[in-house]
């Protein structure tokens, strides 16, 4: 037996769309991810700029193969409403683009720092070489970004495939420009306090000890995290399961939490301030995102969801 036709009424939202249809015919086991490309077939429209919503009460009709008109709320007669969101790029790709910046930045200071630091009072050839603190601290950042870079291509699973394009110059700043360049800067300087440390002995240097553990530490936790993120979603699949254990069960985010420790310890390395204000910029934008993360767990999961005090820094924030 057929499935009943249902017929929604289609009216645009914000800038127009040129040959935008005014109406689309599905069935309600039809999936959302079918009205999006009937919807941009027909209007020969980048179906990544479309952004659907119910008309009824404004909630996001997703674009998923896993959800079906009739679980999306629309019925025949009803009014959806299509939205341009303008250019798009992959998420993957900003996230490759944004850690690419610091990965290539600290080994060409690093390395080229007879030519950046060079000054009237300071011959190149006289330069000292770079001090133990100074190589720990280049390894330590570039293990970072190169996990980090891993994790974009092999872990990783996103829930909406693009982003506007403007996002790769914004998150591509605070990367290349606080954590490669402004750290990059005075880490390595021949005048910062890391090149003054000639050898060194972690038994003696508690502080370098100490950031090395929770370097280890961070890294591990953060990358675990990302895995039990991961395994929430199957693949192609936007629907979200509710994360628990492995610190989840404290904090909203133990990702980002993680994500912290390990710079705290490259702080303890580095020893510069650009570090540490990397870490409050970053850090405070992890908490502002964590917090939206916990009101749409409670908003979607309701009862289910066990409501989370601190949203990054266990007893703190």
């Amino acid at each position: 037996m057929a499935s009943k036709q249902v017929v929604l009424a289609i009216k645009p939202r914000g800038k127009p769309i040129k040959k935008l249809p005014k109406e689309a015919t599905v069935t309600p086991s039809d999936t959302t991810a079918e009205l999006y490309k009937q919807i941009a077939g027909s209007a020969r429209f980048d179906i990544n700029r479309l952004r659907i919503t119910n008309d009824e009460d404004g909630k996001l009709v997703p674009n998923a193969k896993d959800v079906t008109i009739e679980a999306a709320g629309l019925e025949n007669a009803s009014t959806i409403r299509v939205k341009d969101l303008g250019p798009q790029i992959a998420w993957r790709t900003v996230f490759i683009v944004e850690y690419l910046g610091p990965l290539l930045i600290h080994p060409l200071f690093y390395f080229l720092r007879p030519y950046i630091y060079s000054s009237p009072g300071l011959v190149s050839n006289k330069m000292p070489p770079p001090s133990p603190l100074q190589t720990l601290s280049m390894v330590l950042i570039v293990l970072h970004f190169v996990k980090r870079e891993y994790e974009t291509v092999a872990v990783h699973r996103f829930s909406l495939s693009t982003m506007p394009v403007l996002n790769i110059f914004k998150n591509s700043a605070h990367y290349w420009a606080l954590a490669g360049f402004n750290i990059a800067y005075w880490t390595y300087a021949p005048t910062s306090w890391a090149q003054g440390v000639k050898t060194i002995d972690i038994m003696e240097d508690k502080a370098t000890a100490l950031g090395l553990l929770l370097f280890i530490l961070g890294e591990i936790g953060n990358f675990y995290t990302h895995i039990v993120l991961r395994d929430l979603r199957a693949p192609g699949s936007t629907e979200r399961g509710i994360p628990q254990g492995f610190g989840f069960d404290i904090v909203t985010c133990p990702n980002y939490f993680f994500e912290i420790v390990a710079w705290a310890g490259i702080f303890l390395v580095t020893r510069s301030l650009s570090t540490w204000v990397f870490i409050m910029v970053a850090g405070t934008q992890m908490i502002l995102w964590a917090q939206k993360k916990e009101k749409k767990y409670r908003e979607e999961f309701g009862s289910k969801y066990m409501a989370k005090k601190f949203a990054v820094v266990p007893w703190f924030m």
